[in-house]
């Protein structure tokens, strides 16, 4: 189908990020000043903040960004004493962070690179994985979870935000008619689907079910420690007036 569907998705990240979306506006210097131990808050899923104690504490701890780039996670994460590492396949996702950290004067490391291949990090390598809602652009997220798990500590913790599938079953234009049979796998369809979606900047996107999801982290060896559901901002889908459409776990490596 011509270009790799990841490069697709790189690049319609930047063109989101240069029109300002909002998973793409970096924390102001403001926003950053005013993180303390007890005043601060991140999003793995659109409106819930993580709890603080999915944490732990954070002073110290090797902390993997993956495929959360934009400049709002990680200047937090710094702020409050972790040692960051982002890696995204957006070149603007990559470059908020890059701003944010010249403006605040911090350190952190950061690598462009595409989760679907194997992570270039070390085995046992990170404390921390702050993973928000981001495996709908790839096919294999076993992979995902097998990766994680490679390159956490013995006792790592992974926080994970992904959507349950409902969003695929729509279309914008039909917003609550039932349209599309899951799995929703753009790889699968008419190579005309897969065009638009790539022309049409909207991402080449996939469902994945609970299975998938839950069971491929337990798979991968990971012990599920809690989850929470969420749904969309008031500019989201539809569905989002009568059920979830996002989850969030926090998963331990024994």
């Amino acid at each position: 189908m011509g270009d790799k569907y990841t490069e697709i998705n790189s690049r319609t990240w930047d063109v989101w990020a240069e029109n300002g979306c909002d998973w793409s506006l970096p924390v102001t210097h403001e926003e950053f000043e005013a993180v303390t131990e007890e005043n601060w808050g991140v999003y793995l899923t659109p409106c819930i903040t993580v709890p603080h104690e999915w944490f732990g504490e954070l002073k110290g701890k090797k902390l993997l960004g993956l495929a959360s780039g934009g400049g709002q996670q990680m200047p937090i994460f710094t702020r409050l004493g972790a040692e960051c590492t982002i890696l995204d396949y957006s070149d603007r996702q990559l470059e908020a962070e890059r701003k944010v950290a010249r403006r605040e004067g911090y350190a952190i490391s950061i690598i462009k690179g595409d989760m679907t291949q194997r992570l270039p990090f070390e085995d046992g390598s990170f404390d921390i994985i702050f993973h928000p809602v981001s495996n709908c652009y790839v096919e294999d997220v076993y992979h995902v979870w097998n990766e994680c798990f490679r390159v956490l500590k013995s006792g790592g913790v992974l926080l994970a935000g992904f959507d349950n599938g409902l969003n695929f079953l729509f279309e914008d234009d039909n917003p609550l008619l039932v349209v599309n049979p899951l799995p929703f796998n753009p790889l699968k369809m008419p190579r005309e689907r897969f065009e638009r979606m790539a022309q049409n900047y909207e991402g080449i996107q996939f469902s994945h079910s609970m299975e998938e999801q839950l069971g491929g982290q337990l798979k991968a060896g990971f012990r599920l420690t809690d989850l929470y559901e969420d749904k969309d901002r008031e500019n989201g889908m539809e569905i989002r007036k009568f059920a979830p459409q996002y989850m969030a776990t926090r998963a331990v490596k024994p």
